[in-house]
């Protein structure tokens, strides 16, 4: 162990616990202060009892820390790796799964790199991570102009080939989260969406549309050629003050999701588990495929797939229909239409 390695690895726990993201950032940014100091200085600290003296470092960190440099499991640690472990058996589901259709990086409103993203993906046994940051129009969200998402594609063709330099298999495939604007249109340049690996839509504006013409609008985008998965379908949230399902035709929705096999996502996140089990398994039953992602904000929260997998198992959902449980070039080539 080392304290670096452990500081990272208590904030991945702590954020597959959903604990508040301030605690979260007290271990990131310490561990960022203990990576720019050698182990003498720390040994030193440590044993003067001067490490809170760092800014950055609290007396819950320092105690972390000085534990790891006595050759000690931290108690913390093994605290926060009891509570985090605490999520739904995934079963053979979870096994099965190559990689994540679904995440954010700080390049829109997730919380970290798209290297540490990567590295806890990694970290999880996944083959590949897409990454999917937001479209411009989600402006709250720091969506991506065109221009910044050409940028980011530069950025991730650069961290691929450092990997195979390394002999690492892993792979970020490019990707988005585009929003699915009133009409059904996509919130990007159609030449730019050609070239990603992944598209994910959703709707995140007007969500108490009425009925008819929401169903009219998901239908128009999964109907686009260029969309491969249907995200969080409904909308809703589950916690906290809690947000309804947006009202839409079912049946039309995943008819067209089949016939232009469109997968619908399955989504992790313990605040939105949608679509709800009723509409999961009215979508198995008329045949769509499905992605069970994590949309993670986060590194930790890519630890959430075991969230999906169980609703999907009580739904009837098998391995061979859930597009991320094949290897990426398979992956590829099934979202390219080969």
């Amino acid at each position: 162990m080392n304290p670096v390695g452990v500081l990272r690895q208590i904030a991945l726990h702590l954020e597959r616990a959903g604990a508040p993201t301030y605690r979260v950032r007290a271990f990131r940014r310490a561990a960022g202060v203990v990576d720019d100091l050698s182990r003498a200085e720390l040994e030193r600290r440590a044993a003067d009892g001067t490490l809170t003296e760092l800014s950055g470092i609290g007396k819950t960190t320092a105690g972390v820390i000085a534990e790891v440099l006595a050759g000690r499991e931290p108690a913390y640690l093994t605290e926060v790796a009891g509570g985090a472990e605490n999520l739904p058996d995934g079963g053979a589901l979870l096994t099965a799964l190559r990689g994540d259709c679904h995440s954010h990086s700080d390049w829109s409103d997730g919380g970290s790199p798209i290297e540490e993203m990567a590295e806890a993906a990694r970290a999880l046994g996944h083959e590949y991570l897409v990454l999917t940051d937001h479209s411009p129009r989600l402006t709250v969200a720091r969506g991506l102009s065109a221009d910044r998402l050409r940028e980011q594609l530069d950025v991730v063709a650069g961290l691929n080939a450092s990997y195979e330099r390394d002999g690492t298999s892993f792979r970020v495939l490019t990707g988005i989260e585009v929003d699915i604007l009133e009409d059904g249109g996509l919130d990007q340049e159609p030449e730019l969406l050609n070239e990603l690996d992944i598209v994910v839509a959703s709707v995140h504006s007007h969500l108490r549309m009425e009925r008819r013409r929401m169903t009219e609008r998901m239908v128009a985008a999964v109907s686009n050629p260029r969309v491969d998965v249907l995200g969080h379908c409904t909308g809703r949230l589950v916690t906290g003050r809690g947000r309804p399902e947006s009202e839409f035709d079912a049946d039309a929705v995943f008819t067209a999701c089949r016939e232009h096999d469109v997968a619908v996502e399955i989504n992790s996140r313990p605040e939105r588990l949608d679509p709800p089990r009723r509409l999961l398994s009215r979508a198995r039953e008329l045949g769509c495929r499905f992605a069970i992602d994590t949309d993670a904000h986060a590194p930790g929260q890519l630890g959430w797939q075991s969230y999906g997998c169980a609703r999907a198992l009580e739904c009837g959902v098998r391995a061979e229909d859930v597009v991320n449980t094949l290897p990426a070039e398979r992956l590829l080539a099934w979202a390219h239409g080969d």
